[in-house]
């Protein structure tokens, strides 16, 4: 008798595999992002610059750890995390970004950052969702409520 796969465990296998590629996705985007906070940490200047330099420090520390953190969360679901920064630039919504700016701009374009970080989040919640994949479901809301803050914090800087 042949080991053949059930239908349904063909379809499982084939929702894992797309949340990977999510995940995937979401990884390359925090990697941009981390990149672009390194990036403003050590270019910013001006009259904002040790307050900005300091929450750019504060952000890239935190988007390491979350870096981390999805790339396991691909492991755990037997998945290889990409580690090569062309792969990350052929796959991310965030682009490098120039830092030959002002503090109020790259306050502007980390503001965008979280915004695509917020709906990519959200593809693979609806993706870890479908597979009821409580670990990811765990993890990965309080993201975007963070992001919503530190938008939040952003925007009103700006004003």
């Amino acid at each position: 008798m042949k080991n053949s796969k059930s239908n349904l465990e063909v379809a499982e296998l084939n929702a894992k595999e797309r949340e990977v590629e999510q995940l995937q996705i979401l990884l390359a985007n925090y990697q941009l992002y981390y990149q672009n906070l390194r990036n403003f940490h050590w270019n910013v200047g001006g009259n904002d610059f040790f307050e900005l330099h300091a929450k750019f420090e504060e952000l890239y520390v935190d988007a390491s750890d979350k870096v981390d953190e999805i790339a396991e969360r691909v492991l755990t679901l037997e998945g290889h995390p990409l580690g090569n920064f062309s792969d990350y630039v052929a796959i991310s919504t965030i682009q490098e970004a120039n830092s030959n700016c002002s503090g109020t701009d790259m306050v502007k374009q980390i503001i965008q950052s979280h915004d695509i970080l917020i709906g990519k989040v959200k593809e693979v919640l609806i993706q870890a969702n479908e597979n009821e994949d409580e670990g990811t479901l765990d993890i990965l809301p309080a993201y975007v409520s963070y992001f919503e803050k530190l938008n939040w914090m952003f925007k009103a800087y700006l004003r």
